[in-house]
């Protein structure tokens, strides 16, 4: 790299905040720009930032779930990136994180936060994050009120790296999977352990079993999972690289968990998904590809019966991604290319 390159700096705190970004660290580096990415520990955040062509560092995740725990944490997140601001001057601070927001006041740097939840469901990132960034990226779905430094746009954080423009399903990546010929499902558990996840709850081991249940006449069972896994599920595990479990949803017949992320994916790559968790009702993103595309379907962890009766109606339907193709190309059709909405907006807006 070129001595004098313009920097941006990305703030990454979890493996979707990566495949977000992707796509537009891979364009502004083709445009000239440096990329110096920030990654705190999170699941198979680490695996996916292996063998990339940018400086990566390190931060330890948080120890601890109390308040006091994560005050200190955030205190040295924000010592740690105060360094590196100084040490690679950047352009611009991108993420997820508050921090970027308190840096970039600090020192004077542009900070955007990219944000797909409503403010109401996280409200410390709202207070203490929106509030003090320049500029937060969300879609028109989503309800940042009262902050109003939104920009917003017709689109999805995952349309970022899932959009046909970048995306392309491969088969080959997932071989493993289909080899039978077998059709397959994927169920999903999230940890639900964020300061905004408490008192949240999801899929339960019951319920998880319930579900292989179900599911396991119509084809195989595979389980990916943020939180340790119960003994008698550890042989439903999916065992491939992190890179391809994209490939995989593509190919799934169905997918059920208690993630919002990977239900949004599955929608925009047009397989049918299904979300079970306390947040179903409440974000505005998943709310739009639910009732105005069709995408998807929320139920509320009160009601797990319908869990079950929803996955019945999906199971007996012949045409099934037949139907959610043509759901997927409509919405397709009505958002941007979001990737490269988010590169034009970093470029035009860094501080000159």
């Amino acid at each position: 790299m070129a001595k004098g390159t313009e920097t941006f700096l990305f703030y990454l705190g979890h493996p979707a905040h990566y495949h977000n970004v992707s796509m537009v660290i891979k364009q502004l580096s083709q445009k000239g720009f440096r990329v110096v990415l920030v990654a705190r520990g999170k699941d198979v955040l680490f695996e996916l930032l292996e063998g990339l062509p940018y400086e990566i560092i390190y931060l330890k995740p948080r120890k601890g779930k109390n308040k006091l725990s994560l005050i200190k944490t955030i205190l040295h997140r924000e010592l740690i990136l105060f360094r590196l601001a100084l040490r690679y001057k950047p352009k611009m601070l991108i993420g997820t994180d508050i921090v970027i927001a308190h840096i970039g006041k600090l020192l004077s740097i542009p900070s955007v936060i990219l944000n797909e939840d409503d403010a109401k469901e996280v409200p410390f990132l709202a207070k203490f994050g929106f509030k003090y960034a320049t500029a937060v990226f969300s879609p028109d779905s989503c309800d940042i009120s009262p902050y109003s430094n939104k920009i917003g746009y017709q689109g999805y954080h995952e349309l970022a790296y899932l959009h046909p423009n970048y995306f392309s399903p491969d088969k080959t990546k997932v071989s493993s999977l289909i080899e039978s010929g077998d059709k397959y499902f994927i169920l999903r558990f999230a940890e639900l352990t964020a300061h905004h996840d408490e008192g949240k709850n999801g899929i339960d081991l019951s319920i998880a079993k319930k579900l292989i249940d179900q599911l396991s006449p119509f084809g195989r069972v595979y389980i990916t999972s943020e939180r340790k896994l119960e003994a008698e599920l550890e042989p439903y595990r999916i065992f491939i690289n992190p890179k391809d479990i994209h490939h995989a949803l593509c190919f799934a017949e169905m997918y059920i968990g208690d993630s919002q992320t990977m239900a949004a994916e599955s929608a925009v790559l047009g397989t049918p998904s299904i979300r079970f968790n306390d947040f179903v009702g409440k974000l505005g993103y998943l709310e739009e590809l639910e009732h105005k595309y069709n995408l998807t379907f929320g139920v509320a962890t009160d009601n797990p019966e319908l869990l079950f009766t929803q996955i019945q109606a999906l199971l007996t339907n012949d045409n099934l991604k037949e139907e959610f193709r043509k759901r997927k190309e409509h919405m397709l059709k009505e958002c941007v290319d979001v990737a490269q909405l988010w590169t034009s907006y970093f470029i035009e807006n860094r501080k000159k």
